[in-house]
């Protein structure tokens, strides 16, 4: 069953009548489905006023759509978190009159840059979205995989229930399970996707796991379900970034950061940062108040919530 995450940067709402609204936080999602394939709608609810919604929302997405009223400051943070993510797939949607040769400086060399140009027409780029989701490798393939938590709670009769997203690899009904950080082990009872019972869920599947060994309380947003055996959970890291090309000053020692990967978004001080070469691309080392949960050579997002109108700073490639 082929599926499709898409971040939804436009006026609230824009798909709501064309998929069924499902979870409700700071992201909204809208769950389309078509026979065997799947569109998942991510809405950044309370974007702009959080910018860790939009993150959420991005981070997750296959492709974007991008509806662009007004060219503003948020315009623009919006183009620039898609870029540091690298979400390269997405269509623009361009209203009140704004031509492409208005954007054009403004997006060149971002994967904005990237998306093909759609009249503002929701059902057509629904069907457009369901041809992508159909035409997609579902990458069925049972290897190690990880679920990062998004929501956990009780449900009477079957206990702790996680909704999350298959980032990498596969999960299976009875596998143990890491929980990271922390290392606990916890039972995979039965698994969900896209709402119906499983018994397997692979990268890019929505999925709900039932689990036993652990209570709901025990897990927050961020937290990592894996089979993978060589994610690393540190709080402190070390790389090199890069900054956008917006980005006014050089970092300072003393900063205080926050660090995006998966669903995690953390507050991170700065502790050093290297003195030699080009200002914007420096080595750094980080120090987060609770572990970070990623890959070998992950890239992470930096952003600085008291940046005012520019708050995505770049990214970090960690050592």
């Amino acid at each position: 069953m082929p599926n499709l995450n898409v971040a939804v940067l436009a006026p609230a709402g824009y798909f709501k009548d064309l998929g069924k609204a499902g979870t409700t936080s700071d992201i909204t999602l809208y769950n389309l489905k078509k026979g065997e394939v799947t569109v998942t709608f991510l809405e950044p609810t309370r974007y702009p006023e959080r910018l860790a919604s939009l993150f959420y929302a991005a981070s997750l997405a296959d492709a974007a759509v991008l509806v662009v009223d007004a060219i503003t400051a948020q315009f623009g943070e919006q183009v620039l978190m898609l870029d540091c993510l690298g979400v390269h797939e997405g269509y623009l949607v361009l209203r009140n009159y704004i031509s492409p040769d208005e954007l054009a400086p403004l997006i060149r060399g971002t994967v904005v840059d990237e998306f093909a140009l759609k009249d503002d027409e929701p059902v057509a780029i629904r069907e457009e979205l369901l041809a992508r989701s159909a035409a997609r490798d579902p990458g069925i393939c049972a290897s190690p995989g990880s679920v990062p938590v998004d929501h956990a709670f009780p449900v009477k009769g079957i206990g702790t229930v996680v909704l999350g997203d298959v980032l990498r690899g596969s999960v299976s009904r009875h596998d143990t399970l890491r929980l990271l950080p922390g290392g606990r082990q916890v039972q995979l009872r039965s698994i969900k996707r896209h709402d119906d019972d499983a018994e397997a869920a692979f990268a890019g599947d929505r999925v709900g796991l039932a689990l036993k060994g652990i209570d709901a309380g025990e897990l927050v947003r961020g937290d990592v379900l894996t089979t993978e055996t060589d994610l690393v959970a540190s709080a402190h890291l070390s790389g090199k970034a890069s900054l956008v090309a917006y980005w006014p000053a050089p970092l300072k020692e003393g900063m205080v950061l926050h660090v995006g990967h998966w669903m995690q978004f953390l507050p991170a001080r700065v502790l050093s940062i290297g003195a030699e070469g080009d200002w914007r691309h420096p080595q750094v080392r980080l120090e987060l108040e609770r572990p970070l949960v990623y890959p070998p050579d992950a890239r992470v997002l930096l952003c600085w919530l008291d940046g005012g109108r520019l708050r995505v700073v770049g990214t970090l490639d960690l050592d």
